[in-house]
């Protein structure tokens, strides 16, 4: 995707007073960023359409990790209190009208959550109202080879040029109540050139695998710093059409799932405010489920971003989906790996709002986990 001349930026727009954010254009901090995590669950309450829930969401949401540098610094949507006014605004207009968004999303068939998260994410540097997109899914290749490829590239307002790695990322805590690796096994060689390596005895990201036990947070990190971030300093990335210099920067949202009942500590890379959900074994589950709630679905993947809300009028279309905790049991019982549910309450109009989210995992992922997590 190549867009060769910035879109005309919509002229501002009166602007609501937000608790929380400083004034118009005023340079956005740590702290405009926790702002803009709170306002989030304010916002997700009056949008009604999924997509743009899910692109607010994912513009909003608290970073799965802290800065990791020198390589790992971190993506902002936005630079100044203006643009965040700004692009809460135009998220309430796109909500109004979702109708071109929803052209392009259905463009292409999409599977991937990653696939769903940048798309939503290329709209916004399309046409919102901060940073404008210069092309996203560049490779970089040599002699016939994909050495790798940048997702975004960008261009500020005050003129930066930046390079996004877009990571969304659901991972569940193997590990023991500690937080510590619970098996003696080594831990993976593969290991970050630009961070240290975690003191002894302290919490590890290893500890936090994949459902399907294909991928792990330490590993997936190392290729952010190791690999992805990188491809757009090397000096044959001219050879792209698009000489530098770009301000390598991570973009790593997602959800954190911990064992019911336990509460480890972050391992030093992990955003203390990160999402964060629950698992429980299938046989733990009818317990869990009767003390939690009693409208659960089931969670297809493209649902995994924004916490879910069904409008009163929307929940008949949809209303074989909600079932009580025996019958998702039955539902889940011959899954071969975790399945994500959400438990859902209603509000005092009628509509349901999602409660909590997590997994329901086979009896041995448990074992299989934490082998993996330790190898």
């Amino acid at each position: 995707m190549n867009v060769d001349e910035p879109a005309a930026r919509r002229p501002a727009q009166a602007r609501e007073h937000i608790a929380g954010v400083d004034s118009v254009g005023a340079t956005v901090g740590s702290g405009d960023a926790a702002s803009a995590h709170t306002i989030l669950s304010t916002l997700l309450d009056t949008l009604r359409d999924c997509a743009v829930r899910d692109l607010a969401w994912l513009l909003l949401s608290a970073d799965l990790l802290r800065p990791q540098p020198p390589m790992g610094e971190l993506a902002a949507p936005f630079q100044t209190s203006l643009q965040l006014h700004d692009t809460l605004d135009w998220l309430r207009a796109l909500d109004a009208a979702p109708a071109q968004l929803h052209h392009d999303l259905a463009a292409t068939r999409i599977t991937r959550l990653g696939r769903y998260a940048e798309r939503l994410l290329g709209w916004f540097l399309q046409h919102g109202p901060a940073a404008r997109l210069v092309a996203a899914g560049v490779p970089l290749r040599r002699a016939g080879l994909t050495l790798g490829e940048c997702d975004f590239l960008l261009r500020t307002q005050d003129g930066a040029q930046l390079h996004w790695e877009l990571a969304v990322k659901c991972y569940l805590h193997a590990g023991d109540a500690s937080g510590l690796t619970a098996l003696t096994a080594p831990q993976s060689d593969v290991r970050l050139s630009a961070a240290p390596l975690p003191a002894a005895g302290s919490p590890q990201l290893s500890n936090y695998v994949g459902p399907n036990l294909k991928d792990r947070f330490d590993l997936k990190l190392a290729h952010l710093l190791n690999h992805q971030l990188p491809l757009s300093a090397r000096e044959d990335f001219a050879s792209t059409g698009y000489p530098g210099p770009w301000t390598p920067q991570m973009f790593v949202k997602g959800w954190l799932f911990y064992r019911h009942g336990e509460t480890p500590a972050d391992p030093v890379e992990v955003d203390p405010a990160h999402g964060r959900g629950w698992w429980v074994t299938w046989s733990d589950w009818l317990e869990f489920a009767a003390a939690h709630a009693q409208h659960w679905r089931v969670l297809p993947r493209l649902e995994w971003l924004a916490p879910r809300r069904y409008r009163h009028d929307e929940q008949h279309a949809a209303y074989s989906a909600w079932v009580d905790p025996l019958t998702l049991a039955a539902q889940t019982s011959h899954q071969p790996g975790p399945t994500m549910v959400a438990a859902f309450a209603a509000d005092s109009a009628g509509n349901l709002l999602e409660r909590s989210r997590g997994f329901i995992v086979p009896d041995e992922w448990p074992e299989r986990a934490r082998a993996y997590a330790s190898q």
